[in-house]
Formats: structure tokens, C-alpha cells, sequence
């Protein structure tokens, strides 16, 4: 016999109200009915659960495990129907490093305040779609571009690109750095979902490249000293290391934000949070001094 759902519902139900005759009347069966639940999920693990006698009852240690595990089953499945039958009650964002940026509380503040009804959270897996390719979200924020058709798109922003140093690097005395400065040095990149590739610099021109697999080993080896790394304004913001500072990088394309989701089924809040998401890189563009400004967003798909 396979285990089921009553039967983890009938423990979770003895346990809480502490007896065979209340969990009936909670569960709406016949108290034999609730024995015979238990029975058969204890033959089944193989296990005594509970403690049994005439005045109490209390788990075993067996009954304690199984008994956490299936307080976490029953809610993830009580979560699971309430998506199904209410429509998409959460909304899952992926991103592979920074988030939103400097964006990223507001953009939470006024999702929950405008959405009370769609949960939020945010995800990162550090894959080239953000998770979205592997089912971890239902929307990704992405700073590459991904090349994959099951996937729409669109341009809700830009973000200015920076070089990250070594705190004690030379160039940190510095305001700014320039691209082609960056040719001299060993420049780390991420090639699974980093902002920046080869094709930054002209043929001819390009730096010597290293290549890692995550945003921890990339400031790790630039901690060190020995090497340089480009990223998007949102990494300044997210990742403030000490031993690590980012100055501007001048000459370089500002770096575009896409948001992606499925083609064929997005999800229902897909409108809004891109709108949103645009409604505040547009308001940071306009609060830019002009010599610095970033493009404005413009849609693709």
C-alpha cells in the first residue's frame, strides 16, 4: 500500500488534538475510521508512531520525524492546490546574481503594497535563463542574452557597467577606468550568465580571460589582486565586499535588463511585474545627470 495524504493528515490530526475521538470530528470521519488511518500508515513505514494508552498519547521517536515531514508535506500540498484552483497565488522571480539592483526593495515594497494577493520571491540559480529553463521561476531577470525560442522578452531597463578591483589595486585611486585600459589585464568572466564576453572588446584588442562559475569565486579571485572583473551597475548594489571596489567603466555599452518568461504560458502577473520593473529603471534614467545617462529601455522580443 502507498502512502497518502489522509494518512499523514490523520497523525498530523490525533497528534494536535490529542485524541482519536477529536481528530474525527476534525477530519469529519468516524473515530474507527482514524484508528484505521494510523494503522495502516504504521504498517506501511514499518514504525510505531504513537504512544498509546488509556488516559494519553504522545509520539514516538520515530513518530516525532515523521511527524515534522509530514506537517511539511501536508503544507506544501495545501499550497500546491490553493496555485491550482485561485489561479497563480505566487509569483517565483529568478536571477543569477544581483536581483533587481538597487531596485530591488522598492520593487518589493510596491509589489506587495500594489499585489497583495501574488506573494513574491525572489530566486537565483546561476544559469544562463536564471532558472526560468529549469522551472526554479515563473519570470527571470537576466542581464545576457539568452538565445533560447521558448522564451519571450523584453528590455525593461539599462545599467551602467563598472570594474570591479581589489581595494588596493592602483586603479582604485581612480574615478573611472576606461575599456581599453582593460586590454592590459586578466578579466574574469562568468560564461553561464555574466553581463560581460570577449565580444566587449575589438578583435585585436581583447584582455586575456579566465573563466568561473560563480559570483563568490569571481570576487574572491579579485580580492586577490590579480584579477579584474566588468559587471552591471546592479552587482555595485548587491555585493559589497570588503577588499572590492567598482569604479565606473567609460567607452562601454550600459548593460541591458531583460525579463523573461515562458512563451507558450506565462504567468498571469508577467504584465505587471515587467511594468512595474519599467516604471523604475525609466524613473532612474530620468534622475541621471545627462552626461552619465543610460538609454532608456525600449521592448524586444
Amino acid at each position: 500500500m502507498d502512502m497518502e495524504l489522509r494518512h499523514l493528515r490523520a497523525l498530523v490530526a490525533i497528534v494536535e488534538t490529542g485524541s482519536f475521538t477529536d481528530a474525527a470530528i476534525e477530519l469529519g470521519v468516524s473515530q474507527a475510521a482514524v484508528s484505521r488511518t494510523l494503522g495502516s500508515l504504521e504498517r506501511i513505514l514499518g514504525v510505531r508512531l504513537l504512544h498509546r494508552t488509556s488516559r494519553s498519547l504522545s509520539p514516538t521517536t520515530a513518530g516525532v520525524q515523521v511527524l515534522a515531514r509530514a506537517r511539511q508535506l501536508l503544507a506544501e500540498a495545501d499550497d500546491l492546490v490553493r496555485e491550482a484552483v485561485t489561479g497563480h497565488t505566487r509569483l517565483r522571480i529568478g536571477h543569477a546574481w544581483s536581483s533587481l539592483g538597487r531596485h530591488t526593495p522598492e520593487f518589493l515594497r510596491r509589489w506587495a503594497a500594489g499585489h497583495p494577493g501574488v506573494e513574491l520571491r525572489l530566486v537565483r540559480t546561476n544559469t544562463a535563463t536564471a532558472g526560468l529553463a529549469e522551472g526554479a521561476c515563473d519570470l527571470a531577470v537576466v542581464r545576457s542574452e539568452p538565445g533560447d525560442r521558448r522564451f519571450a522578452s523584453t528590455v525593461v531597463g539599462h545599467e551602467r557597467r563598472y570594474c570591479a578591483l581589489a581595494a588596493d589595486d592602483p586603479w582604485a585611486r581612480r574615478r573611472s577606468v576606461r575599456l581599453h585600459e582593460v586590454q592590459g589585464r586578466t578579466v574574469l568572466i562568468d560564461r553561464r550568465s555574466g553581463s560581460t564576453t570577449a565580444g566587449l572588446w575589438p578583435d585585436g584588442a581583447r584582455p586575456e580571460i579566465e573563466y568561473i562559475q560563480d559570483v563568490d569565486d569571481w570576487l574572491a579571485a579579485i580580492a586577490s589582486g590579480s584579477r579584474v572583473g566588468i559587471t552591471a551597475e546592479s552587482t555595485v548594489t548587491q555585493y559589497r565586499r570588503h577588499g572590492i571596489v567598482f569604479r565606473p567603466l567609460r567607452d562601454a555599452d550600459p548593460v541591458p535588463v531583460r525579463v523573461l518568461w515562458s512563451r507558450p504560458d506565462p504567468h498571469p502577473a508577467t504584465g505587471a511585474a515587467v511594468a512595474l520593473l519599467t516604471e523604475l529603471y525609466a524613473a532612474a534614467a530620468d534622475r541621471t545627470p545627462v552626461s552619465s545617462a543610460a538609454p532608456r529601455c525600449r521592448p524586444s522580443s
